[in-house]
């Protein structure tokens, strides 16, 4: 929690010292393009909860509008393992197993540079520290850089959180009765930082930090990325990506890392 907050505390100073660094300038990003699509897929080795070497693809797309810029992404990762069973015998088992969903909408506001923005999403995760979460937040964003080479984003408002505990949960109630299976419900808070820089015509760096703040458990993630041009549309992309919840069943780990190595087309 504390590289969280670190990372936060670093990109927010940074920031100020860019956007005056702007101001002077008086520079503007080039024109975006109306549909920014890209499609990945590699290989991943994970830490925590799940150690094991797999297969990731994630797509991606962002619909940029008069009036609003959307975003869509859908990622999964499975992987299947030979073990050894108790009896000797070779057989194969399933180690991680994760789906996710998001779409984000954006309103431009008047002001330059700010949004309103509605989100949702639903996780799917069979080895994680809970088996399914779905959120939906509103609130508001600002683009507190903006340069011909990166930009920095700044997201913060309300939201609800609705997640099912693992079928395995040995957590219990104050009363005492099993959480295994059952879903709960909670008001949260999320914020959001995102960053990226252009370092050149064949290299891109980017950090994307995110918080969910809620009473039963807070969840912090961050993933740094640095992609480089293999050939015309085709990228390699290096991650390192962090997920972090403050509560997790016994047995559990409370923090998950992915380093990963993967090609990226756009479209």
């Amino acid at each position: 929690m504390k590289f969280k907050l670190f990372s936060l505390c670093a990109l927010m100073t940074m920031s100020s010292q860019l956007a005056a660094e702007e101001n002077d300038s008086g520079n503007t990003l080039p024109e975006e393009k109306e549909w920014d699509i890209t499609s990945e897929v590699g290989a991943i080795i994970t830490s925590g909860n799940t150690e094991t070497t797999t297969l990731k693809g994630e797509i991606k797309a962002k619909h940029h509008l008069d009036n609003w810029r959307n975003e869509y992404k859908i990622d999964g990762i499975f992987k299947e393992d030979e073990i050894e069973n108790d009896d000797g015998e070779k057989v194969k088992e399933r180690t991680n197993e994760k789906y996710s969903l998001s779409v984000q909408g954006n309103y431009k506001l008047v002001e330059d540079h700010s949004h309103l923005f509605i989100f949702g999403s639903y996780d799917s995760d069979y080895f994680g520290a809970y088996r399914s979460e779905s959120v939906f937040s509103v609130g508001y964003g600002l683009r507190v850089v903006s340069r011909p080479n990166m930009y920095l984003d700044f997201e913060i408002g309300p939201g609800i959180k609705r997640f099912e505990y693992q079928e395995s949960s040995t957590e219990v109630t104050s009363d005492g009765q099993p959480l295994a299976g059952a879903t709960e419900s909670e008001a949260i808070g999320v914020a959001k930082i995102d960053y990226e820089w252009t370092i050149s015509d064949n290299a891109k760096f980017t950090q994307i930090v995110a918080v969910e703040y809620g009473d039963t458990n807070t969840k912090s993630e961050s993933e740094t990325a640095l992609m480089t041009k293999v050939n015309g549309s085709l990228q390699m992309k290096v991650a390192y990506k962090i997920t972090h919840n403050s509560e997790v069943d016994d047995g559990k780990e409370n923090t998950d890392t992915e380093t990963s190595l993967t090609l990226v087309y756009s479209f």
